[in-house]
């Protein structure tokens, strides 16, 4: 059987065939660097009237809705009939939103994230179990680096439906932390001496001032509530400063350690 006929019948079809491939391959090319383009100036265009939060989400939608008009577009460009592959996206995208209601749901929670503001890219949160910094709010996960850097996706509908403890929001926040005291010690004392050290660590604000006062008592002595108040930012560092603050003034005054008695009967059994 001579093949020769065939052979060359089908060379100008997969020649054209390879053409529309490569042509496909520029094309795809160059829409993905036309999308990114697209996307960096509308977040650029949008951060004035909006902040970073807003304008990193609307961004994300355009990327997403133009990524699905050059596959449609592609299609088109292979032939292939663009208004029925539409009707049957359409009809697929509710599938399988029915299936993945979650998706939907976490895709409203982002929207609502975004109308009422709990919190915006930077702040330092607590949101659906996590803590930690906003990195980006996303059409479906909210991303979070936590206090040991790891990189943590929530999804939008778990966030807002739980909890959201927003510690950048107000300018300051306040350090809890107690000072067990021994029964000689003069509580007034340790209290003047704690607050004039308190004052001296940097980034305590002014106002309010340091609050040292008496919390409770134990059969050790007084317990010493030690609150200084600073910026979100410098949390730690106060926290670990005012600890080393209490050791060192107990220190320098030459307070007595706290010292539990403890009396053991050394009585033998009674006949």
């Amino acid at each position: 059987m001579d093949i020769h006929p065939f052979v060359q019948n089908a060379i100008p079809l997969l020649t054209a065939f390879a053409l529309k491939v490569v042509g496909a391959i520029i094309l795809w090319v160059i829409g993905r660097k036309l999308i990114d383009l697209a996307r960096r100036l509308v977040v650029r265009s949008l951060k004035f009237p909006f902040d970073q939060t807003v304008a990193n989400y609307i961004g994300t939608a355009v990327s997403v809705l133009l990524n699905i008009a050059l596959i449609i577009a592609l299609l088109g460009f292979f032939g292939i009939e663009t208004t029925s592959f539409a009707a049957l996206l359409a009809g697929v995208g509710i599938a399988i939103g029915a299936a993945w209601s979650g998706l939907l749901a976490n895709l409203a929670a982002g929207v609502f994230l975004l109308i009422l503001r709990p919190f915006k890219v930077g702040d330092f949160i607590s949101a659906g179990g996590i803590l930690g910094t906003v990195n980006e709010i996303g059409l479906f996960v909210t991303t979070i680096t936590t206090l040991d850097n790891v990189r943590t996706f929530v999804g939008n509908g778990k966030v807002l439906g739980d909890n959201i403890q927003n510690f950048t929001a107000n300018p300051y926040r306040r350090v809890d932390l107690v000072a067990q005291l021994d029964n000689s010690v003069g509580h007034a004392e340790a209290i003047r001496l704690l607050k004039e050290r308190l004052r001296r660590i940097p980034n305590v604000v002014a106002e309010p001032a340091p609050d040292v006062e008496i919390l409770t008592f134990t059969p050790l002595g007084p317990v010493l509530a030690v609150r200084p108040y600073c910026h979100n930012d410098h949390y730690w560092q106060v926290y670990f400063d005012t600890n080393r603050s209490i050791r060192e003034v107990g220190g320098d005054a030459n307070f007595p350690a706290p010292q539990q008695h403890v009396f053991i009967n050394g009585g033998g059994p009674r006949g």
